[in-house]
């Protein structure tokens, strides 16, 4: 049961996914990139598994911070580990991040999971095995044929309708793409995605995260007219009180917090305050499953939903042990991508999604990732 190693191996794999000047992902070219994979192991040689990047799992923050909590310690009691952890990030120097304690997190949760051979969200507590899935749309672009005017938007949304997805967000044009950012533009690509897809498909919107309040209102006034499910992020959440103002302006939900500091207790502090009508959580944002857990009860406290940001497997998890929550993002999408496609490391999806876009939660032990260990292996490079 006690923790006796906790151990970081950084290797490469093939992506096609490129992030541009200001981090947004588009595709391209196959390329290598750097990943890598926390592993907590037990006396009883049981093992728990978390990947990163590499800077979220720096030799000194591992060393320093995770190796001195966890060593020793009973691997089940999840809820003090997290918060000793958490204790540290005060006098860490912003070194610890909330990033930091997700993948120890997860990897805790991972752990228990295989040790008792039950997947994660049964040990949670199982509301369902399958989950309606939106299809999370990639930001615009300016590539021919890619995500570069609404018509492209359009036929896209057409191809995730006819793939499954019931559902459809749309990450509108942000910098460095040369004109953006554009209400006006924005709207056309939104009305363009209703025309194609009718009013029988869910719709949202993740647009610039620094518009203004008057730029905000009149890209929510007319999403408004064309149906659409909520509006996310369009400004800065450093400021609470804009969110606020824009919700009490809007007949339109607005979602949030996703990317505002101060995990679970945050977003407490924004259903409380009526910042936002349907709340926002997920296990990167918020420092793992244990604090995303904790956002999810609370936004049933208050009588809400609570959305979950990201894809894969812990993500996945969180959302089918919750009855508030009813979607799960799968993406980021695009023309030029398969996203079934997988990822090189990993022998199966961990997402798998049927013709009626229902993502079915693996059965598998832990989080249910099949990882290759002998791909890591081979291209490891510390």
């Amino acid at each position: 049961m006690l923790i006796t190693d906790v151990s970081v191996r950084v290797f490469r794999h093939t992506t096609r996914r490129h992030a541009d000047e200001a981090g947004h992902a588009h595709p391209g070219p196959p390329h290598k990139v750097a990943l890598a994979i926390l592993t907590l192991r037990t006396e009883d040689g049981d093992e728990g598994y978390a990947f990163a990047p590499p800077e979220v799992l720096r030799d000194h923050v591992i060393d320093k911070f995770v190796r001195k909590v966890l060593i020793g310690q009973d691997h089940r009691d999840r809820e003090r580990l997290w918060h000793e952890l958490a204790h540290w990030q005060r006098g860490s120097a912003a070194q610890l991040t909330d990033r930091t304690l997700a993948a120890v997190d997860t990897a805790l949760w991972d752990l228990a999971g295989r040790a008792l051979k039950q997947p994660v969200y049964k040990l949670i507590g199982g509301w369902r095995d399958a989950v309606p899935a939106y299809g999370s749309i990639m930001c615009g672009d300016e590539m021919e044929g890619g995500l570069a005017t609404p018509e492209d938007y359009a036929r896209f949304a057409e191809a995730l309708v006819e793939r499954g997805y019931k559902g459809i967000k749309l990450h509108t044009w942000m910098p460095p793409v040369s004109w953006a950012p554009d209400v006006e533009m924005d709207l056309k690509a939104c009305a363009a995605v209703r025309e194609a897809v009718g009013p029988g498909i869910a719709l949202m919107i993740d647009a610039f995260h620094w518009y203004s309040r008057t730029d905000a209102l009149k890209l929510g006034k007319g999403l408004e007219k064309l149906g659409f499910d909520w509006i996310e992020e369009p400004m800065d959440e450093q400021s609470m009180a804009s969110y606020r103002w824009l919700a009490d302006n809007l007949d339109i939900p607005v979602l949030g917090p996703e990317s505002a500091a101060g995990k679970h207790m945050a977003r407490g502090d924004w259903a409380a305050a009526g910042a936002c009508d349907i709340l926002r959580t997920g296990v990167s944002d918020v420092g793992g499953l244990t604090p995303a857990l904790k956002t999810m009860r609370l936004a049933e406290g208050f009588g809400m939903d609570c959305e979950v940001h990201g894809n894969q497997s812990p993500n996945l998890h969180v959302v089918a042990a919750s009855r508030n929550c009813r979607w799960y993002e799968r993406g980021l999408l695009h023309p030029f991508l398969d996203y079934d496609d997988g990822f090189d490391y990993l022998t199966s999806l961990s997402d798998p999604m049927d013709a009626q876009g229902l993502v079915h939660v693996p059965d598998r032990p832990g989080l249910g990732d099949e990882i290759d260990f002998d791909f890591i292996e081979d291209n490891r490079i510390a």
